[in-house]
């Protein structure tokens, strides 16, 4: 069997090649953040260039994994289940439709970039700015590849073929670092976003071929009134709002950061790059694989079933995280100081970066149940619920966001706790942790809402 029809037998099959999968892509990610550490420090540069990524990962967000990841794969395979010639004629038209409305709404994009900017960071001059949207223009092509890469994802997700698509990441990692070896020492910051736009185009181009081989042949269709892409909108609407607020969430924290000292944006993004490598190989590995069977089971009306593979994917992942979760609180400085602490990253940015993983890590169990929890209600074709999880959340983090960070102004209790807790006796200013905490109160308090809605809900049907 060759390498485009390799299928996975199973569940754990599948989840393990991710997590492979995912454990040589985040190992990547490391080198990724130790070059950009090393070049660049926790200083205005990265935070210029971190904040000029935020307007096509909104793009990406919201209209590719709040819209054409969780709908896509449920409404394939009823129609591969019926009419299997129909099916393909329906992902045509999704890649063209969506192709239309990616390419729109980034040319609107980059129209209006500079407006946009000065509501994200406010706290930046006008020539941070300014560099900042030519960056985000620049790295506006990516959710376009990615978009189109979405729905050859979700072919592959369907024929269990996880081989191909686990080489997706590693190659979009690889892109970036590309980038950063080979033209920011020449162009600066420009290079790393044009190791982005690298990196999602290679995302897209390798999942083709296996496409093709699974059964996939183009067809020029066009046609919004199609029933297909009319439940398409219908179920990415709610859903849309759901990840439009956690996007807004990030532009909070992105525009509070930018009012703080010089590097918290980028001190935040490299402690949450570091928690999400469990997350990213234990929580989304297991939720990924086991989504097309979810959706397999729930079309076929199985329910036991669904109930009874979801509950044993539940208790794996929360075995393997929770161990994983002290290991890292306990190594958080270690950790930080082997990936992060060269060249220009500063002792004061390593201290803040080490204090902020050991902050997520309280709630590292949480973020990586709830893409398990998430995929459990798509597969029910139940985005509303999710939905109103996510606006609950965000309105949460928000809210305990400005709080904390006002503590930490002050030499308030909570500002003593972490003082002494993290051994930050050197470092007054803090206030970036107050984002840090706010972010981990606020996922364990997603995973309670969905855990308690999910279980109401499958008790009634």
């Amino acid at each position: 069997m060759g390498i485009l029809s390799f299928e996975t037998k199973s569940i754990t099959q599948g989840a393990i090649i991710l997590a492979i999968s995912t454990l040589i892509s985040r190992f990547l990610g490391l080198i990724r953040q130790w070059l950009l550490a090393d070049r660049f420090g926790a200083g205005l540069l990265l935070d210029i260039y971190l904040a000029g990524f935020r307007i096509p990962d909104f793009i990406y967000n919201i209209l590719i994994v709040g819209g054409i990841v969780v709908t896509f794969l449920p409404l394939f395979s009823e129609y591969f289940s019926e009419d299997k010639d129909k099916a393909w004629q329906f992902t045509s038209n999704v890649i063209n439709v969506f192709f239309f409305l990616l390419v729109l709404i980034s040319l609107l994009l980059f129209i209006f970039t500079p407006q946009i900017l000065k509501w994200i960071i406010p706290g930046f001059s006008e020539a941070a700015r300014i560099q900042s949207a030519e960056l985000t223009r620049l790295m506006l092509l990516s959710p376009i590849f990615l978009g189109l890469s979405s729905i050859f994802s979700g072919i592959l997700h369907h024929f269990n073929r996880f081989l191909i698509y686990s080489l997706c990441p590693i190659l979009y990692n690889l892109g970036i670092i590309f980038g950063i070896v080979f033209l920011s020492p020449d162009i600066g910051v420009l290079g790393i976003s044009l190791g982005v736009v690298l990196g999602a185009f290679l995302h897209l181009i390798i999942q083709i071929p296996a496409a093709i081989n699974a059964g996939f042949k183009y067809q020029p269709i066009f046609n919004f009134q199609d029933p297909g892409i009319k439940r398409i909108f219908k179920l990415m609407f709610p859903r849309i709002f759901g990840i439009a607020a956690q996007q807004i969430n990030l532009i909070v924290i992105i525009a509070i950061a930018s009012t703080l000292s010089k590097g918290s944006i980028a001190i935040f993004n490299f402690a949450n790059n570091l928690q999400y490598l469990p997350i990213g190989i234990i929580g989304v590995s297991f939720a990924t694989a086991a989504f097309p069977r979810f959706t397999q089971l729930q079309v076929n009306g199985e329910r036991k079933e669904f109930m009874n593979r979801f509950k044993s994917i539940f208790f794996k992942i929360l075995y393997l995280i929770i161990p994983i979760s002290f290991l890292i609180f306990i190594f958080r400085n270690q950790i930080v100081k082997i990936v992060l602490q060269h060249g220009q990253f500063s002792q004061v940015s390593a201290q803040l970066t080490s204090a902020s993983l050991g902050i997520f890590c309280l709630g590292l169990w949480a973020s990586a149940l709830i893409p398990l929890m998430l995929r459990g209600f798509f597969a029910l074709q139940d985005t509303k619920t999710p939905t109103l999880i996510a606006v609950l959340t965000v309105l949460l983090n928000v809210g305990l966001s400005f709080s904390f960070v006002s503590l930490l102004g002050t030499n308030s209790r909570l500002w003593f706790w972490l003082v002494k807790t993290f051994n930050l006796g050197t470092i007054y200013d803090i206030r970036i942790l107050g984002l840090v905490l706010a972010f981990s109160a606020s996922a364990i308090f997603q995973f309670i809402l969905c855990l308690m809605l999910f279980k109401k809900k499958n008790e009634r049907t």
